[in-house]
């Protein structure tokens, strides 16, 4: 559940800061970042800072959440669940595809493309 709540923090932080991102990523996320401030609370101005930068810091907030036991907040993981829902849902208004390239070799994305692929092994 700790992984739900560091991505929402990431999907958040990226779009919720964009001046195109809608109305309700904003609400959300700001919603989500507060109940994040009150499951950190108390534990340092620092461990406080690391919500601040999911991305760069994500190791060590997974540790500070997982200390503070976000995983058993139902509230904090229902609001984690609502920011990549409404991210989601902008981005699949407007995203064509959704590709996951884990372990592949020669990768195209797109429409009407051409590739030669000469893989050696």
């Amino acid at each position: 559940m700790v992984d739900i709540v560091l991505a929402a923090l990431a999907a958040g932080a990226g779009a919720g800061v964009s001046d195109t991102a809608s109305q309700v990523i904003k609400d959300a996320y700001a919603s989500f970042k507060a109940r994040v401030g009150l499951v950190l609370a108390g534990r340092g101005p620092e461990v406080e800072e690391l919500a601040e930068h999911p991305v760069e810091r994500a190791a060590e907030l997974r540790e500070a959440l997982l200390a503070a036991r976000a995983d058993a907040d139902p509230e904090l993981v229902a609001a984690a669940r609502q920011v990549l829902e409404a991210v989601g849902t902008e981005l699949g208004a407007t995203a064509k595809y959704a590709v996951d390239i884990r372990d592949s070799t020669g990768v195209q994305i797109g429409d009407n493309a051409t590739m030669n692929l000469h893989i050696t092994r």
